[in-house]
């Protein structure tokens, strides 16, 4: 018998403004724009496609999940439900993992983009790994820091955030289609250049592609700090999501007008381009204002997948699996300061691991993959208890998809297939690595470490368990 220990009462705060600029700064990468208009007027295509087979399926199942359930914890709840405990701990093990990759490779855009700040001057430091370091602690410092005092200062990154990556993508879509109405397009856009490449190299930034659409499930890890959440995530996750669709097409469409493909990278391509194209219409102040937002989005970013994820080990911890110290709150903010400084002292720790005999290009690589390969696999799991749950009554208060447990099961598949193709294309090393079996060891061996690390930690939270009394 399982005897649950007293669980610490968090504030509701976040309502349903709150949560749509949480879901655009959280889901909305413009990282991810550069990175799709690197790869030609076929990402257009793919946009769509990953919309239909990933953001589709994800909007529904983070929909319905939260509604059947809108505890604090989001999938870790989910799976624990669906699958048992040892599901539900590795997959908010993996999860929670999965972002200490990630937050490095956005610390490591961010310090790319905030060097556009002063025009020219300092842009030789691309290719300093100590300066992308600096930046990047630097910035986990100052988001940790707001996120400790609590939500209703922390909500203010992910407020900041969205009008950090809405005014620059208009200012970039505006640049890109008046160059385009005077000049013509930089990039050549034909019937069969919208056509994707079927091959395997060309086919690896699709995983990335999908990524982009990954994050909806963020908000409901703090279902207990939503005001009324059955009805607030459903509504903000629309107005978010149609924001998010119109601005990936429309921004990767503007940087292909505003540079021919070859000039685009994944690293500086936005600030690229907002440079390029006011070059060619004759604006040019309006980069330093736009590097400017785009570093206050990113940092809002940096915020969102501080606070979202450092709940998964705030929830362990009262569950008993990690050290009870996870599930206790600050005394005087409320708030689970000591998962949040754990997530921070790792992902600093990665950020300075991924520079170890790389430039910071290729660093910024491995550390998309690794994300990408660690994100998807708690989606797997996901999309999966997604499916189980649909044998689980639903009550009024559940929002279902249109068509009910039918639709909702082919949208959980679909969901799951296109997160297993994901993983796959994200260990395949991309176009130009020098030395792909070190870039797939990387990977794979760091996802598989991932893993183990949580198998090893489940049997110590377990044995943890048995000598506090809490499993019978």
């Amino acid at each position: 018998m399982t005897h649950p220990p007293d669980k610490p009462s968090l504030r509701r705060v976040l309502r349903v403004k709150d949560l749509v600029f949480f879901y655009v700064t959280a889901v909305l990468g413009m990282r991810w724009v550069a990175t799709a208009a690197a790869a030609g007027p076929s990402a257009l295509l793919i946009w769509v496609l990953a919309a239909l087979c990933l953001f589709v399926p994800l909007a529904f199942t983070v929909i319905e999940l939260s509604s059947r359930y809108p505890d604090e914890g989001g999938i870790y709840v989910w799976t624990k439900r669906a699958f048992g405990d040892f599901a539900g701990f590795m997959t908010g093990w993996t999860y929670w993992g999965s972002n200490l990759a990630y937050l490095p490779g956005l610390l490591y855009f961010t310090a790319s983009t905030a060097l556009y700040i002063f025009g020219d001057r300092y842009l030789h430091l691309r290719d300093s790994g100590t300066y992308f370091i600096v930046v990047a602690m630097i910035g986990l410092l100052i988001a940790v820091a707001m996120n400790i005092v609590g939500l209703e200062v922390g909500k203010w990154l992910a407020t900041v955030g969205a009008i950090g990556t809405w005014i620059p993508m208009l200012l970039l879509i505006g640049m890109g289609f008046a160059a385009w109405a005077r000049f013509g397009s930089a990039t050549p856009i034909t019937a069969h250049s919208l056509l994707p490449s079927t091959g395997l190299r060309e086919m690896v930034f699709w995983s990335t592609i999908a990524f982009a659409f990954t994050g909806l499930e963020a908000g409901s890890f703090m279902g207990e700090e939503i005001v009324e959440p059955r009805r607030s995530i459903p509504r903000a996750v629309w107005i978010a999501g149609a924001s998010i669709a119109v601005i990936y097409l429309l921004g990767t469409l503007a940087i292909m007008v505003a540079l021919p493909q070859a000039e685009i990278t994944g690293l500086g391509g936005i600030m690229d381009a907002m440079t390029a194209t006011g070059r060619r219409i004759g604006v040019l102040g309006l980069a330093p204002i736009a590097a400017v937002l785009i570093v206050l989005n990113t940092l809002g970013g940096v915020g969102v997948w501080l606070a979202a994820p450092a709940r998964l080990p705030f929830v362990a911890g009262i569950d008993n699996y990690l050290p009870r110290a996870f599930g206790k709150l600050h005394p005087t903010y409320g708030t689970p300061h000591v998962a949040l400084l754990l997530q921070a002292a790792v992902a600093a720790f990665c950020a300075i691991l991924g520079q170890a005999g790389e430039t910071p290009k290729q660093a910024y690589e491995v550390l998309v993959s690794l994300g990408v390969v660690a994100f998807f696999l708690p989606y797997i799991a996901m999309f999966a208890a997604m499916i189980r749950l649909q044998r689980e009554p639903a009550g009024p208060e559940v929002v279902r998809p249109p068509g009910g447990r039918p639709v909702a099961i082919l949208l959980g598949w679909t969901g799951l297939a296109t997160s297993v193709a994901a993983i796959l294309l994200a260990c395949v090393p991309p176009p130009g690595e020098a030395d792909g079996r070190r870039y797939v060891f990387k990977v794979v061996g760091l996802s598989a470490l991932l893993v183990a690390s949580g198998v090893l930690a489940w049997v110590i939270g377990n044995a943890r368990r048995r000598a506090a009394g809490t499993i019978g």
